[in-house]
């Protein structure tokens, strides 16, 4: 995830084999069974104070390795502030969602930390979160974000969470192969589904795709649903006043057919994971990747790094609304214990870090370590070192592109999340008609008290 260790994609996005969400319905005993057998697995990475004043908790149990940026971000921070230092731990997402849970319920929950939106939601409605307006609002902090990156984190006028890292997500593509086949980056659907045929006929695997415990990794065309009024609509959806099962989204649905039935598929996209897809790309056996910025230091480094290029995805000439999209949302946040504002020592610590984090000094760390900013930060990118992390900052900045403000996905429930994406891959891999496909998704609407932003 989009899902959010360095070398995965952020929350349920990333290929480590995580849901999601964590559908958190077991009893709160078992819970706790549960967290007091994995509190010992909680990891404190080096170089970090073992008695910092305050404690950042994160989903990576190897923040060192697994999240580079926060592990820099961290030691920069404790070096400037001696008298400040955090403790930087963290476990493997699904532990580190039930832990939260859990110290939520006993009043223990660290200073600061990461946790998916579903649940910090639900938190904040118990008062446990604090309210970060007032540490917005000094130095003119709230300035450097654009809106879209705060407005998913607030509830009422309680400023919850800030955004832990962007989650910019389309197709990669490989430049040499196309120019192979004397293809041009396509700019439309009609033009996606031309190159598709011309790959296939010549043997090429044109969009590789992996379902296997991994029905997530369809971000690209979740974006395509916001290609067809998904932003505007999916409140309406969630109260029953539309339905997610309606002509726009068929129609969708019926081009993501055209794909399929013009092969753009691997055949082995049931039974491949999304790291197998990755693979698959890198090693120059596939036209397109459907993914996000976690992978390209991967794919810089290679075969086909010096070839590769970052696409938004295609617009419609039957779509709904403005085309020219581009996602690139806040993933997951990172959220403060209601209980800091007791302590005045912990709470300068609290703000002092925030404030470093999204200082350009703190968004360059974010950036060396190929994450694009979440502040207005203009970053400084070498394209002859860094070509295709720079290829997605450029086009996640295109003039006159913009944003929805949250993947369509982090707004609903886990269920209908899981049904959106299983009715992708029904429809890629022929199990479901687009029919099928929308009507599968309402269900879980109905089914399943929505998550509203």
């Amino acid at each position: 995830m989009a899902t959010s260790p360095q070398s995965a994609p952020p929350t349920s996005r990333r290929p480590s084999g995580i849901s999601r969400r964590l559908l958190l319905t077991a009893t709160a005993s078992a819970l706790f069974v549960t967290a007091t057998a994995c509190g010992s697995a909680v990891n404190t990475a080096d170089g970090s104070s073992s008695d910092g004043l305050i404690t950042l908790s994160m989903h990576n149990p190897d923040s060192k390795t697994q999240d580079p940026a926060t592990w820099q971000m961290v030691q920069e921070f404790n070096k400037q502030h001696p008298d400040m230092k955090i403790k930087l731990e963290g476990q493997p997402v699904d532990q580190h969602e039930q832990r939260m849970t859990i110290a939520a319920q006993s009043g223990t929950l660290p200073e600061i930390f990461w946790v998916y939106d579903s649940l910090a939601k639900t938190m904040v409605k118990s008062g446990d979160l604090l309210d970060l307006t007032p540490i917005l609002a000094e130095d003119n902090l709230k300035a450097k974000f654009v809106p879209s990156m705060l407005a998913g984190f607030r509830s009422g006028n309680v400023q919850y969470g800030v955004p832990y890292q962007a989650l910019v997500t389309g197709f990669y593509y490989n430049k040499a192969i196309l120019d192979e086949h004397k293809i041009a980056v396509p700019e439309t659907f009609d033009d996606l589904l031309a190159a598709v045929k011309k790959l296939k006929a010549a043997g090429v695997v044109p969009i590789t795709q992996g379902a296997n415990n991994s029905s997530f990794s369809v971000w690209a065309f979740l974006t395509m649903l916001d290609r067809f009024g998904y932003e505007a609509k999916y409140q309406d959806i969630l109260s029953g006043r539309a339905s997610y099962d309606s002509a726009d989204f068929l129609r969708l649905y019926k081009h993501v057919e055209e794909l399929a039935e013009a092969g753009a598929f691997p055949s082995n996209m049931n039974t491949q994971t999304y790291a197998q897809a990755v693979a698959s790309y890198t090693s120059g056996k596939a036209a397109f990747l459907d993914a996000g910025v976690w992978e390209a230091a991967k794919i810089q480094k290679s075969g086909v790094g010096k070839d590769t290029g970052f696409w938004a995805g295609p617009t419609f000439s039957d779509g709904v609304g403005n085309q020219k999209l581009v996602m690139n949302v806040p993933s997951a946040p990172f959220v403060v214990s209601a209980k800091v504002k007791d302590d005045k020592k912990k709470y300068a610590a609290v703000k002092a870090f925030i404030q470093f984090y999204y200082s350009d000094a703190g968004q360059k760390i974010l950036v060396d370590n190929a994450q694009p900013p979440v502040t207005t930060y203009k970053p400084s990118v070498d394209a002859t070192k860094n070509p295709v992390f720079a290829a997605v900052l450029a086009e996640a900045s295109k003039p006159g592109w913009t944003s929805p403000k949250a993947q369509p996905d982090l707004v609903v429930s886990a269920a209908t999340a899981s049904a959106m994406y299983d009715s992708f891959y029904g429809v890629m891999g022929g199990s479901l008609s687009p029919e099928e496909a929308v009507k599968n998704v309402q269900k879980t609407i109905k089914q399943v008290p929505a998550v509203t932003p």
